[in-house]
């Protein structure tokens, strides 16, 4: 009997498993699945992986995902997927664990500091600005925009410049064109993406050495990063380690601002009264020539369309985890080596915390109401020791860019029919969003 106990002891100290077997984050439709397993089991389940075969946790509530980001952080480790995101980035902050990734993290850090973050302004301003002057143009002739490419374009310039300076074109140059042109020409991420992107890393060594022989200062990304010395020993960063924090730069700092703005354009053309609310603002502040952080930050509904839209479609839809020692949540008692997901999408959808959770509201952000939310139930850029470290360089250029673009122009969403939406590993569009300008009276 006390056999059969312990066994039916056992059972109950699991959550609910999932009635559908999946590998979380390797199928097409690995978020509809998610979705519907989380309405099924609730907050805490498993899913059982046939690929891998496991069960993954899935944790759907603030207290777990506090626990696991930030009390018990040591506890856990990057989860699934690590392996694919390390072909493409090698061992930068993104996927090194460890005494490596503090020590990476203590050096990086500071490049993205507000004040840093606050000196990039002008180029943010210049790249926008000549965007702006292209549009113009496209206006003109009453063409559409093809949004999802433009904000492609334009996050991959910024980030490009401030990486590397006046060095981009000698980049260019030994290529004949961009060399980086590949992120936006070659949607997927591949292994064939994956190959041709690694193979910059040539590139950017040459020109490491270059700067390290000439000994100039630079003032851009890769410049401070050159300059950051470890505190406990005072050593440089290394060429490998140097060249892979810059692809991870590349791609991170590309690509989820370019879906959290493609989403924002989407939003706000197919919601006329946060675009009228949007505009009203920026008709009542007076735009300056050169936005500074606290600029961006008095621009409280501006902000609050960006962060909004990305409550609803944050780029990051999937964190993945995986538990080093037995750990409980919710009152389960988690194995060692067990993978465990955390969903923005999930969680920044869920009623118990957001009242009418689907609908577009950009004020839930601007009122009294966010004071009191649970601020573990909003975590776009995750949070804790490995939350985003460039959230205050992306909150500022998509500040800086929708506050100068609503100015000018309303847009219009001109396709019909539903989005439909590509869950890999940013949370994107699966087609070009066509749009058509509309200056403002």
């Amino acid at each position: 009997m006390s056999r059969i106990h312990d066994q039916h002891s056992a059972r109950a100290e699991l959550p609910p498993l999932a009635p559908e077997q999946f590998d979380v984050g390797s199928t097409v439709d690995s978020l509809e699945r998610l979705v519907a397993a989380a309405g099924h089991c609730g907050d805490v389940f498993r899913i059982r992986a046939p690929g891998r075969g496991s069960d993954t946790w899935v944790i759907n509530n603030p207290a777990d995902i506090k626990h696991v980001l930030v009390t018990n952080h040591r506890n856990y480790t990057k989860g699934i997927g690590l392996d694919r995101v390390k072909i493409l980035l090698g061992n930068g902050i993104m996927t090194s664990e460890g005494d490596l990734w503090r020590r990476q993290r203590r050096m990086i850090q500071p490049s993205f500091h507000r004040r840093s973050t606050e000196g990039f302004g002008a180029l943010i301003e210049r790249c926008v600005d000549e965007r702006i002057a292209r549009w113009q143009e496209v206006a003109a002739r009453d063409e559409v925009l093809d949004i999802t490419a433009e904000m492609s374009e334009l996050t991959l310039d910024i980030i490009l410049q401030a990486i590397f300076g006046s060095d981009l074109a000698w980049l260019a140059e030994r290529m004949e064109n961009n060399p980086f042109a590949v992120v936006t020409e070659h949607a997927a991420r591949d292994l064939q993406f994956a190959y041709r992107f690694r193979a910059l890393t040539r590139l950017v060594g040459q020109l490491v050495t270059q700067r390290r022989t000439s000994g100039a200062e630079h003032r851009d990304l890769l410049g401070m990063l050159i300059a950051s010395r470890d505190k406990e020993h005072g050593a440089p960063m290394a060429d490998r380690e140097l060249i892979d924090e810059v692809l991870t730069l590349v791609v991170a700092g590309h690509e989820t601002s370019a879906a959290a703005l493609n989403w924002t354009w989407y939003l706000l053309a197919t919601h006329p009264h946060a675009d009228a609310r949007l505009a009203a603002e920026l008709a009542a502040t007076p735009e300056r020539p050169a936005m500074t952080f606290r600029d961006s930050e008095a621009l409280r509904y501006t902000q609050a369309v960006i962060k909004e839209a990305m409550r609803l479609y944050p780029p990051g839809w999937l964190l993945t985890r995986r538990t080093i020692a037995a750990d409980r949540l919710s009152g389960y008692a988690v194995p060692a080596a067990t993978d465990v997901m955390l969903s923005p999408y999930l969680i920044h959808r869920h009623p118990a915390h957001w009242d009418r959770p689907d609908e577009f509201r950009p004020e839930r952000f601007v009122d009294a109401a966010a004071a009191a939310r649970d601020e573990w139930a909003y975590i776009p850029f995750a949070a804790g020791p490995r939350h985003c470290i460039g959230e205050n360089f992306a909150l500022f250029e998509m500040t800086l860019h929708v506050a100068k673009v609503a100015r000018r122009w309303r847009l219009e969403y001109i396709d019909d029919g539903p989005i439909d939406i590509e869950a890999a590993i940013n949370l994107r569009t699966r087609r070009g969003l066509r749009m058509r300008l509309h200056r403002r009276h």
